[in-house]
């Protein structure tokens, strides 16, 4: 072990973005880093005393950590508040609250929740537009989190580093202790403001929700946005689009995208486009979608068309997948030189579990699901007369990330988290996974991207050859150079050469294998996963549904660092 090496542990509650970004990252930079997730203090005095960590970071941890663990260790816990803030709903209440500033703060683990000395904090503005929870957290907090589990390593490597008291880290900042947020703090009438009744749902986005009553069943309702009603009664449903509900306001309306109903044995809560859930309630009118609840666009810029689409969580259902296979075709039938395919917040996920296990048959609907979005994967794959470029400012997992491999060219934000594997769902996979992999890594990686069930962030991806292009972490920049690159592959001479070897290598790949046997051998071995439960998906899927572990999911990871990546220039292939 080099003198800068740190042996770390991650203990966390469940392995979420954050903590994979901080995996990944931290074993990039030479770390040797075990994750563990606990969820009671004798799991945490477990892995601690099975680790024997120099530096223990928290970057997801709900539960208390034991004084066993925290006298013996430093332990870092990375609070979603800045200095100052205690609590468990820290964001609910920044966002509930308005906040115009928030942060992000690196403390040391202590007898007292969220009051241990300091080790480094970030803040930043919060957006004027009241953000979801989820999103808040994936975006500005992911990054500054980050940025902050850097200077905690680099700091536990300088013997003389000793974290300050909250007075002298921030002169002047208080402290605020707030309790959790209970579904009485959320509360809300229909009667109230849009505005207020929009921060209220986006606060509890994407966890627990807003318990309501539309059309007379109780739902908790997510996934809101502005809209515009006829006059009546606020509480009552307008129309809809897309899954989504239009809901009159106190002084308009409010899309709502997501609802769930309580739980209801034998089932389990599932969350669902608010249509689905709300079965069985008078019919309503159909309304175009409006500009701003567009799950899916298109626009031209020059030579370049871009297909966007944003699907709540990455989920694609089977309807999601045929829409978009449409507006892909659309695409492609234009005169443009590149097509880009740009995700949202989170790329693509792959299959709607919550559609398939609300479906009176789910095997029947996971079939019908696998073989749509194949269906959509199929265009991508099979278009010669345009470059297809994959823009993923998100993360993605699973057929996702197979669906974005379809593309000739893939560019990706410098931190987005990729998850290339099916099997912790108990599923084979599909999405022509078996021909778009190999193609870019080989056989042997692809087997053991596909087996060893880890996530890898973008920059290892672009060192694997999964990602073409790199660009910088910052989201707001990201689309802007995604365009240009697509530009660039656009320019006259080059695109046409670029043409000319995807059809020369597409016609050479069909005359060796042609591309459906790929689909036929893997929807053989998908057919026994989702009709005959092979692998145990229908135990993985309403596990992951009722946010419990995942059978078959290990709660720990190598304790090996990552090798380290050549200097990779922005711009690669």
């Amino acid at each position: 072990m080099s003198g800068d090496e740190l042996k770390i542990l991650l203990l966390c509650t469940a392995f979420n973005g954050l903590s994979q970004r901080a995996w990944a990252e931290l074993r990039a930079n030479g770390h040797r880093v075990t994750v563990r997730t606990a969820h009671d203090p004798k799991e945490m005095a477990a892995a601690v005393a099975e680790t024997d960590p120099e530096l223990i970071i928290c970057p997801f941890l709900k539960h208390r950590v034991p004084e066993t663990v925290w006298r013996r260790h430093r332990t870092i816990i990375i609070h979603p508040g800045p200095p100052g803030d205690r609590g468990p709903s820290a964001l609910d209440w920044a966002i509930m609250d308005a906040e115009p500033t928030w942060g992000v703060t690196a403390l040391q683990a202590t007898g007292d929740m969220d009051a241990g000395p300091i080790w480094g904090s970030r803040l930043f503005p919060m957006p004027s537009d009241p953000p979801r929870k989820s999103t808040l957290y994936n975006t500005q907090v992911a990054d500054a989190a980050m940025s902050l589990i850097a200077e905690v390593a680099g700091k536990a490597e300088s013997p003389g580093f000793t974290p300050q008291p909250l007075n002298r880290h921030r002169p002047g900042a208080t402290v605020r202790s707030r309790p959790a947020v209970r579904q009485a703090d959320r509360r809300f009438s229909w009667h109230e403001p849009s505005a207020h009744i929009l921060r209220r749902i986006r606060a509890a986005d994407g966890r627990p929700g807003v318990r309501t009553t539309l059309a007379g069943v109780p739902v908790a309702v997510f996934d809101a946005h502005p809209g515009t009603a006829s006059p009546g009664e606020p509480g009552t449903i307008a129309a809809h689009s897309h899954g989504a509900v239009l809901v009159r306001t106190g002084d308009g309306a409010l899309w709502v995208g997501h609802a769930q109903r309580p739980a209801a044995a034998p089932g389990i809560p599932v969350k669902l486009p608010a249509v689905l859930a709300l079965a069985g309630v008078p019919e309503l009118p159909e309304a175009e979608e409006p500009p701003g609840f567009r799950e899916i666009g298109y626009r031209r810029t020059g030579d370049v068309g871009v297909v966007s689409f944003d699907f709540y969580n990455g989920a694609m259902s089977t309807t999601h997948c045929r829409r978009l296979l449409s507006a892909l075709r659309h695409a492609v039938a234009q005169d443009t030189k590149v097509v880009v395919l740009a995700g949202g917040e989170v790329f693509s996920n792959g299959l709607h579990l919550g559609v398939i296990e609300a479906h009176p048959n789910p095997a029947v609907e996971a079939w019908r699901n696998i073989t749509a979005i194949d269906d959509l994967c199929r265009e991508i794959i099979t278009c010669t007369d345009q470059i297809v470029v994959s823009a993923l400012s998100g993360g993605a997992g699973a057929g996702g990330v197979m669906l974005a491999l379809g593309a000739d060219k893939v560019i990706a934000r410098d931190g987005v988290m990729l998850n290339p594997h099916y099997r912790t769902m108990g599923l084979y996979g599909s999405e022509y996974w078996t021909y778009v992999l190999p193609r870019r890594v080989g056989e042997a990686q692809a087997r053991q991207l596909t087996t060893r069930c880890e996530p890898i962030s973008a920059a290892e991806a672009a060192g694997l050859g999964l990602v073409d292009r790199l660009a910088a972490s910052d989201r707001e920049a990201f689309t802007a150079a995604a365009l240009e690159y697509a530009a660039e592959l656009a320019d006259g001479p080059r695109a046409r050469a670029l043409l000319a070897r995807k059809r020369s290598a597409r016609a050479a790949d069909e005359q060796h294998r042609p591309l459906e046997t790929y689909r036929v051998r893997e929807l053989a071995e998908m057919s026994g996963d989702i009709f005959d439960d092979h692998r145990g998906f229908a135990g993985a899927r309403r596990a992951f549904l009722a946010n419990q572990p995942v059978p078959g999911t290990p709660s720990k990871s190598p304790a090996v660092p990552a090798p380290r990546q050549p200097g990779l220039s922005p711009v690669s292939r």
